[in-house]
């Protein structure tokens, strides 16, 4: 692609704007309109809680449903969004530029002193505006990080839909894209079908929300996950099949380590006594957990997620280290976050927290780090 064909591209058009908005729109209405499981937060520092309306799976289900009788109408052509990639990652971050800012003002000029809206300051105007000021911000009474969340997931799945059309249209489907739609469109489905879950999670109860998060919610989730797939489009992989069978076991023991991890988490909350891998848990300080997958790292979780989004760039083979810049990017951004939240739960949790780090010396890995 010519240098000026490439910076025409990444010029939002009129069209790549309406179709966000409308998507954006569709997301906010079907969260209010469709069938959900209200779940209710964790208690907040001022005591308060906010009751999260848990509906993704269907609200994602209902979408595909529509995009395809649309398609199967010839009303809208299922590679809008492959023909119009560059376009849309650039719309989504002038996007998320605007919001960051936007966000930034009206924390700036909040006098509230609740827990989800309360500005907190660092002094350096690019922390604040990077970090966000407020937890919990609300427009219109949508819940803004549970719904950017949500539209970043979603615009995974539909850009990958995409992408798999387009390769259809190109004649380059190939095993590897089949692997990599499938392993996308598992840990998706999984991750909100579990959506109720979510609300214990560090995104929702510790991180605010500014242009860290909503970046990795909007463009990040929606297309730098994607990579893979726009690499295949182009690409001819020969996948061997002991090398796809390696694939799938790495990818299913991220799978059942991240939802397992997640799960015990989520129960221990509910039940700080139920028992974990058939044993009574270990319990630090009666509020840390140090057994199952948490008994193995303090962070298994990330190692879990790490390891299914692996599989994502190993469908690809060793050609390129294109496709592996997502798994790279991931190593920062995990081991940057256990950081954050390590310091977070030493001063929560003060000598409880040094109790729980020598029963569980490990951050992510076991026996490496």
């Amino acid at each position: 692609m010519e240098m000026g064909s490439l910076l025409h591209s990444l010029i939002p058009s009129s069209t790549s704007v309406g179709i966000y908005m409308i998507y954006l729109a569709y997301v906010a209405i079907a969260s209010f309109v469709l069938p959900a499981k209200v779940v209710p937060g964790m208690i907040m520092r001022d005591g308060t809680r906010l009751h999260y309306r848990c509906n993704g799976f269907l609200t994602l289900v209902s979408l595909i449903g529509l995009l395809g009788l649309a398609s199967k109408m010839e009303l809208i052509q299922p590679t809008l969004i492959a023909d119009r990639g560059l376009e849309m990652v650039s719309t989504c971050l002038i996007f998320s530029l605007l919001v960051a800012s936007i966000l930034y003002v009206v924390g700036c000029k909040s006098r509230s002193q609740s827990s989800s809206l309360k500005p907190h300051f660092t002094g350096n105007f690019i922390d604040d505006w990077y970090l966000g000021v407020q937890l919990n911000p609300h427009f219109l009474g949508i819940n803004l990080k549970f719904f950017f969340l949500r539209v970043g997931m979603m615009g995974w799945i539909l850009t990958n839909l995409s992408i798999l059309a387009k390769s259809v249209q190109l004649g380059s489907l190939s095993l590897s894209m089949i692997l990599f739609q499938l392993f996308c469109l598992i840990h998706v489905m999984d991750f909100l079908y579990h959506e109720d879950k979510l609300t214990g999670y560090w995104d929702i109860i510790a991180e605010r929300l500014g242009f860290m998060l909503i970046l990795g919610y909007l463009v990040w989730a929606a297309f730098i996950a994607t990579i893979s797939g726009w690499w295949l489009l182009y690409n001819k992989v020969e996948l061997s099949v002991p090398a796809a069978i390696a694939i799938c076991i790495i990818y299913l023991i991220g799978v059942f380590g991240y939802r397992g991890a997640n799960n015990q988490k989520h129960q221990f909350k509910l039940n700080p006594k139920a028992p974990i891998w058939g044993k009574p848990p270990m319990v630090i300080g009666g509020k840390l957990l140090a057994s199952g997958y948490w008994g193995l790292a303090r962070h298994y979780n990330y190692l879990a997620d790490y390891l299914l989004s692996l599989s994502f760039s190993l469908v690809c083979g060793f050609s390129s280290p294109i496709p592996y810049l997502y798994p790279v990017c991931l190593i920062v951004f995990f081991v940057s976050r256990e950081r954050r939240d390590e310091a977070r739960c030493a001063e929560k949790y003060k000598e409880i927290w040094a109790e729980y780090c020598k029963a569980v010396p490990w951050r992510i890995v076991p026996y490496l780090y």
